[in-house]
């Protein structure tokens, strides 16, 4: 089950920001790199839905930067931890769409909406050069582009 989880995460992303992916490797000759943990799914959802187009560095243990690598988890794993807090405070819910749903929306405006400091004021997403050009009300101009696209594909 987890690694058909890890599966189903990764192929959001690659559904959601596939095209800019290759059109960044066009324009710059040079692959995306994803970073994570050891954990072995990852590696395996990562190998079936990216090997062509993307790098792994693989096995970047927490606080990595401190030894001299460019890389660090710590971000991704205090973000990790932040979710489940707010689940936990939110208590059981009644169906498994719902804690989907509120996760969604939290990795949504995590990595679309809220600019980060260490990221000199950007989003995860414009710092990884995914940029939806938002504007200033983030949110919103989000909800209608998302809007759009629904409109586009039925």
């Amino acid at each position: 089950m987890i690694k058909e989880n890890c599966i189903k995460f990764l192929r959001q992303i690659k559904i959601k920001c596939y095209d800019q992916i290759l059109e960044r490797y066009k324009r710059k000759r040079k692959l995306i790199t994803f970073v994570c943990d050891g954990f072995r799914n990852y590696r395996n959802a990562y190998t079936k839905l990216f090997s062509r187009t993307a790098k792994l560095i693989f096995g970047v243990p927490i606080a990595y930067k401190k030894y001299g690598m460019e890389h660090n988890n710590n971000p991704i794993e205090r973000y990790n931890r932040e979710i489940k807090r707010n689940n936990a405070a939110r208590g059981a819910f009644q169906t498994s769409e719902g804690s989907e749903s509120t996760t969604s929306l939290q990795n949504i405006i995590y990595n679309h909406i809220t600019p980060h400091e260490t990221l000199n004021e950007k989003t995860p997403a414009q710092a990884a050069g995914i940029d939806l050009l938002l504007g200033q009300n983030k949110l919103l101009n989000l909800i209608k582009l998302a809007r759009r696209l629904e409109m586009m594909i039925r």
